[in-house]
């Protein structure tokens, strides 16, 4: 490292350090050495500024799916910025670009959905899909059918609404929330929650028990819709059982209660389709996405909504004078060229075909992990998948949750260099750019295994 780096770093790791309240970081983890940072990247590889190079296997978070330094994304910004740097959406307003980024939108859109409203991240849409919902039953003479329907382990974001649907501590504990609108329903982890010998389609069968007696519990008429990851991401890349959507869908249906499909994480290629709605066959009335949309290069996300969404929220808003939410950069230019960049690219580069051409080798891979005895379940669909740690010797029983022994399998292979992300459940996830190729797999996991000898040695002290 050169003189010139390493004073960089001591000047950004003092106002980091002083000035900035880092998400999702323990400020005592950085208080002594500050925090790791970046300046470049290259395809699925970021480097420091100490010069440590990576292979990105979570593509940052869950989002840079075209990989880094993408010229025709950051052209496509760059034109757009000489062009109109920015305008609003509001008062019968919008640009040129996001009408065709919502076209393209609409074109590729799951379950044939009509319309779209432009937010700036997962937790955005997820909180207007939510208001949507609410602004869509009171317009039907149904202003009780507030309460949402979410599921343990789920991860929906981290606004205030979206937190309340977020099943996980972290996103909760200290805030005050849930706030009361929030239900939760079982979280569907085969390998941690069924019961002994119980089928897969047994353990269907009684998820699909609770989801109605909660719904029983709760009143229908009280509850406006039900939201759901088609794979859980954060929460532990929980991949459902065959029959779990099936089983639910006609229940939602029959009670009039709305399905929003959180495809945040799934959307754009992720599971081998251009959807996870199309992957777990969900025929969803309202879609969340982001992250993949511009390939994390610009904030945007979106919420697709049916027709029969739409044109009731339409009439609502013409007798109340106008649809009274929205965002100071709601359908930004610059984000809506980069993002309708990224849509062209996919197409022009057939990248979900590449996804689907390379996933025997990614899950062959991650299935070969469980030959380490700390590893207990592995999992995978398209370009995602977990390694989830148990007790050596036992079935499925956990390691002590105060050794955190995911979180410093993470650290290991960190300083192999492969950046991965420890999850709640005590696992491992893998969520590589769509654009890595079959041999920057097998390096990726190359490095990953000189590591879990070890780290199997390490487990065997906790027993």
């Amino acid at each position: 490292m050169n003189i010139q780096n390493k004073s960089l770093k001591n000047s950004l790791e003092f106002k980091s350090i002083d000035y900035q309240l880092q998400p999702y970081t323990n400020p005592e983890l950085i208080s002594e050495k500050g925090p790791q940072v970046f300046n470049s990247g290259s395809g699925v590889n970021v480097e420091d500024i100490d010069g440590n190079s990576y292979i990105e296997g979570m593509s940052g978070l869950w989002c840079a799916s075209l990989g880094f330094g993408e010229n025709e994304l950051i052209e496509a910004a760059v034109k757009q910025m000489r062009k109109l740097p920015y305008y609003h959406s509001f008062t019968g307003k919008t640009c040129e670009t996001t009408i065709k980024l919502s076209e393209k939108l609409i074109e590729i859109a799951p379950n044939n959905l009509k319309k779209v409203f432009f937010c700036n991240s997962g937790s955005e849409a997820n909180d207007t899909a939510i208001k949507i919902v609410w602004y869509y039953h009171s317009s039907l003479g149904n202003p009780n059918k507030r309460k949402i329907i979410s599921r343990k382990g789920s991860y929906h974001g981290v606004t205030l609404a979206a937190a309340s649907l977020t099943a996980l501590d972290y996103a909760q504990k200290g805030f005050g929330l849930p706030l009361d609108f929030a239900l939760h329903t079982t979280w569907p982890h085969y390998f941690q929650n069924s019961y002994e010998n119980e089928s897969e389609k047994e353990f269907c069968s009684r998820l699909i028990k609770d989801l109605e007696q909660l719904i029983e519990m709760e009143g229908a008429e009280n509850i406006g819709a039900f939201i759901a990851e088609p794979l859980m991401g954060a929460g532990g890349v929980i991949i459902p059982p065959k029959s779990y959507f099936e089983m639910i869908q006609p229940i939602l249906k029959r009670n009039e209660i709305l399905f929003i499909a959180d495809e945040v994480i799934s959307g754009f290629g992720r599971t081998g389709n251009m959807w996870g709605s199309q992957t777990f066959n969900i025929k969803p009335d309202i879609v969340t996405c982001a992250k993949g949309l511009s390939s994390a290069y610009a904030p945007i996300s979106a919420v697709l909504m049916s027709e029969n969404i739409s044109k009731q929220v339409e009439k609502q808003a013409i007798k109340l004078g106008q649809f009274g939410h929205g965002y100071t950069y709601s359908g930004h230019p610059v984000s809506s060229a980069v993002a309708l960049r990224t849509l062209e690219i996919m197409e022009e580069r057939d990248i979900i075909t590449h996804v689907r051409d390379i996933t025997t080798v990614f899950s062959k891979r991650i299935s070969e992990l469980k030959k380490y005895r700390c590893i207990g379940n592995v999992r995978s669909i398209g370009l995602i998948g977990a390694a989830e740690f148990i007790k050596p010797g036992t079935k499925r029983e956990k390691i002590d949750p105060q050794h955190k022994f995911a979180a410093k399998v993470v650290k290991k292979i960190h300083e192999k260099g492969v950046i991965l992300r420890a999850l709640p459940i005590d696992a491992i996830a893998f969520c590589p750019p769509l654009i890595i190729s079959k041999d920057e797999i097998n390096q990726m996991f190359d490095r990953i295994e000189t590591v879990l000898p070890e780290m199997d040695q390490v487990a065997y002290g906790y027993v």
